[in-house]
């Protein structure tokens, strides 16, 4: 099984939910995404198996949100999966992603969902 998660090293609950995955005997893919963000496509197929859209994978409280004028209702999906790939900060962490499913590991419990 592929693993891969998308880790802030600097985030508790990142660090928590890789140490989950080690413990299990995985030894995930590690993208360091504030270093390595991902590219617009690779958030929206994120999004898909997240079932999620983008503003529920928005950090809201950092201040890239709103200078960037991100809490505009007008804006579209494309325009938010965009930003979130120019300014990585934003997005939710950690991310994992296993079995075709994905996971916020916020409780970190939750990528167990996945695996």
């Amino acid at each position: 099984m592929t693993v891969k998660i998308y880790h802030n090293p600097r985030c508790t609950k990142s660090r928590q939910t890789l140490q989950l995955l080690k413990d299990r005997g995985l030894e995930p893919e590690v993208v360091e995404y504030l270093k390595t963000p991902p590219s617009p496509g690779e958030l929206a197929e994120i999004l898909d198996k997240l079932q999620l859209e983008p503003r529920a994978l928005m950090r809201k409280q950092e201040a890239e949100y709103k200078a960037n004028g991100l809490d505009n209702s007008a804006l579209d999906k494309q325009s938010l999966i965009e930003a979130m790939s120019n300014y990585p900060i934003l997005i939710e962490r950690p991310i994992v992603v296993a079995n075709n499913k994905a996971a916020i590991g916020r409780p970190p419990e939750n990528v167990l969902n996945i695996l």
